[in-house]
Formats: structure tokens, sequence, C-alpha cells
């Protein structure tokens, strides 16, 4: 009895080594393609953010760096007693011609100089730099141009302005994809890292690192991101404007100081002291002061520092200056308290007599202006002094890792000699899980420009990457 051989069977063609196989539809393959595609817009932004993030934290160590001749106070001179700033304003007067002295800050230590802010004649801004011990100009500088200034006006709007700030604002969002997805890779993935890390397999020490710095910057910058919000010119004013209409507000206005017309607290500083008001007062009125009477004393920048001192305000102290020709103007005194949100206060002097026109600060806030103010002061570092200080700065500089390691994986895995980027193959299952459809679409209308670009995203998926075999085999479409 004769058996037949079983016909051969053709060897199937090898896999093409190109091509990553397409058989992860489920979650973790899912989460690391939008991981990985949110990476393209998401790492500039972060790059940019937390590189100029950590020179604004570093302005009052940098700048002194970069300007010494700016900060060369002599403590010795006049016995160590500063002068009064009415005689520093006539110095600055003195040294720039035809200018208008429009703020003046209060030295930060006993070894800083007193700024003031000036409108020079042909109408440009300056601060200049005055030793109030020896009564004398050390120079002045345009605010803008300092590395500190440039990089807080990139790190709000790209010195670009609205398009800038929709820009951030994009990134921002799409951020926050980047960190949750990130997490939800760093859990599913741990033991397997942590075997090809043993195993000494090509790029598992980086993604190893990748994951344990990510773990730690997650929560930091999801922190960041979403105490940033508010100051998105999109999101912040759309917030601002829905939680007004239910009787709450993210920043707040003073009541005592209302009155018409009336300029904002931020339209009486320049450029340059923006920064010294108080987030949550940025849009509170400015009140009118008492007119000129017979009889009545004449207040100066002076009394107007010695009246919020008794009032409770803290040092160092910024005032907005009156102008010469506005007779109903005031000396608005802001205590910024750096380190303590809940210490911020302003005053408003009037410039006759010194009496105090109006006070706000920070107890006066509705509730939720009170949470985004100290989000704010935890979102620049110093909330809760040299720890917050420190954090910020290890936030920062663990932000740029990823933003470098996270390319520099992808460069390494690429495939070598194809014309395919690599990237991870997976789609969300969406119709498999009715919940996470839910959750984007909540995200959508929570962050209303990461819900217009997540439906261009899905467009351009459906309808070029999906219909176009070039451009799904480069983008790895399923």
């Amino acid at each position: 009895m004769t058996t037949s051989a079983a016909p051969s069977r053709p060897h199937a063609p090898p896999p093409d080594p190109r091509r990553t196989p397409a058989r992860g539809s489920g979650w973790f393959r899912a989460a690391w393609r939008w991981h990985f595609f949110a990476s393209f817009l998401v790492v500039p932004v972060l790059l940019l953010l937390a590189t100029t993030g950590l020179i604004y934290l570093l302005r009052f160590q940098l700048e002194p760096l970069l300007h010494p001749g700016l900060y060369d106070v002599d403590t010795r001179a006049s016995g160590g007693i500063a002068q009064p700033y009415v005689s520093q304003l006539a110095v600055v007067e003195e040294a720039v011609p035809g200018s208008t002295a429009v703020s003046l800050a209060e030295p930060r230590d006993t070894g800083d100089p007193t700024i003031v802010s000036v409108t020079t004649a042909d109408g440009a801004g300056r601060d200049v730099f005055v030793d109030p011990y020896r009564l004398r100009v050390l120079g002045s500088v345009d605010p803008d141009t300092t590395l500190s200034g440039r990089a807080i006006r990139l790190h709000g709007e790209l010195m670009s302005g609205t398009w800038g700030d929709r820009v951030i604002e994009v990134g921002v969002c799409w951020a926050l994809v980047m960190a949750l997805t990130g997490y939800y890779l760093f859990v599913r993935g741990f033991q397997a890292r942590r075997r090809a890390k043993r195993a000494e397999r090509r790029t598992a020490r980086l993604r190893y690192r990748h994951g344990m710095v990510g773990a730690f910057v997650g929560v930091g910058l999801l922190t960041l991101l979403v105490t940033g919000l508010p100051w998105t010119g999109f999101w912040g004013e759309k917030v601002q404007s829905i939680a007004t209409d239910h009787g709450s507000s993210l920043w707040s206005l003073d009541p005592g100081a209302q009155s018409d017309p009336s300029s904002t607290l931020d339209e009486s500083l320049p450029h340059s002291h923006a920064q010294d008001v108080p987030w949550g007062q940025g849009d509170s009125p400015v009140p009118d002061g008492a007119t000129e009477d017979d009889g009545r004393s004449v207040a100066n920048v002076d009394t107007a520092i010695a009246v919020a001192d008794r009032e409770g305000l803290r040092h160092p102290m910024t005032v907005a200056l009156p102008a010469d020709d506005d007779a109903t103007g005031v000396f608005s005194v802001i205590g910024y308290a750096f380190d303590a949100p809940s210490d911020e206060r302003t005053v408003h002097v009037g410039r006759y007599g010194g009496e105090v026109e109006s006070t706000y600060g920070f107890d006066d806030y509705p509730l939720l202006a009170k949470v985004v103010a100290q989000g704010i002061g935890l979102h620049e570092g110093r909330s809760l002094g040299l720890w917050s200080f420190w954090g910020s700065a290890a936030m920062c500089l663990s932000v740029v890792f990823m933003c470098v390691t996270g390319p520099l994986m992808w460069w390494r895995r690429r495939p070598r000699g194809a014309a395919v980027m690599g990237a991870p193959r997976g789609r969300m299952p969406v119709r498999a899980t009715p919940l996470l459809a839910v959750v984007l679409v909540a995200l959508g209308v929570l962050l209303p420009l990461f819900g217009l670009t997540l439906v261009v995203a899905l467009l351009l998926d459906q309808v070029a990457l999906r219909r176009l075999p070039v451009l799904a085999r480069w983008f790895g479409v399923t």
C-alpha cells in the first residue's frame, strides 16, 4: 500500500521588513500612534515653552549677568540710606530729557537698583536703572530686547500676536493628549521595557529613561498646562465669559474703583512691568481721584508708597504714576507679593492729599479667581518658595529632555532605506468603545481648538491618507 505524498505548499513570501504588522488595532498601538503623531505639533511648542519658561524663571539671575552695569549699586554711599523716590525720578528726568515717567519699581533687595519706566520724547519705552544710594542713573534698556523680555513674548504669543497665541493654545491642548496617552503607554508597556532593558536591546535604555522621566513630567506638565490655559486668548476669554454669565470670574474687577471713564491696571503700566500686575487684577479699573482743592497737600510717589505700606502691602512695590496733566489721576501702588498670591493687593492713592481712593486684593476675589491666581503662582514657580522655584526649573529641564529623546527614539527605530515614516500602526477602537467617543467629544467641547484640529486630523486621515496609496504607505495607515 502506497501513500501519496502530500502536495507541497508554496512557500509564503517573506514579510516585508519595512512594514510593521498591523495586528495592533487595540488600545496600546492606537495610543502609541496618537502619541507619535501628536508629537509633531507638541514637541516644537513644548520645547519653546520649556526653554523660554526656564529663561523667565531665572531672569533675576540672568539679567544682572548680561547687564552688569545696570546693577552696579553701591550700598555704602550716603551712609547706606536710599534717597527719596521723588529725587530718583528727578535724576531720571534730567538724564533722559523730554521723557515721561510712567512707573517706578522698588528695588527687590538692598543691592538692587530702582527701575523707572519712561516714555521717551519719540514715544519709545525704556527702563531706566537708578542707584538709589548714589542717586545716579546707571543706564537704560529697551525691555523688549532683553533676554527675559524676548523669552516672555515668545512664551505667550510667539511674538506674532493672535496667531501666535492660537498656535500656543493648540499645542497646549494636544500636549494634554500626549500626556494622557504617555501615561497609558507607560503603564501598559512597563514590563516590556524592563525586559528589553535587561536584554540590552537597541534603544531599550533610552526608551526606559524616556518613560521614567515622563512619569515624573506628566503630573507637572498637566499642572502647568492647565494653569497656563487661563492666559490663552481663545479658551481664557471664552471661559471668562461663561464664568461672568454665571456670577463668577477668572479675574476680578474692583467694585470700589468703578468709574467712567477709567483705564485698567494693565493699561496703567508699560509693557515691561506687565508681570508686576497680579494676574487677577490686570483688568480691574483704575479709579478717578479727588481733584485739587485749596488747602490740601500734594502727594507724591513717596507719599503713595508710605500710604500703601500703612495699608499692609508687601514690598517691593510697583507704582503706576499719574500723568502730569491728569487732574484726577492716582498713584496705583501694587504689592505683587511674589511668593504668596494670597497677599497680593493694590492701593490707589489720590495725588492730592494722599487719600486712599480704593484698595483691592486677593481676599476680595471671587472663589474661581482665587483658584486661578494660586494656579498662576504655581505656574510661575513662586507660590511655594524655593520648592516651587526648583520644581519648575526641574520641570522645564525634564520637558526639554522628553522633547529631545522622543524624536531620537524614532530616529533610531525608523526603517532604514524604506519609503515609510515608521509610525506605529493602529487604530483607536472607537466603535468598540463608545466611551472613548464620548471622551473625545467632551474634550472637543471643553477645549474647542483641540476639537477643531481633531476634526481636521480625522478628515485628513479619512479623505487623503486612506485613499492615496503613497500617503497610506508613508504614514503607516492600517
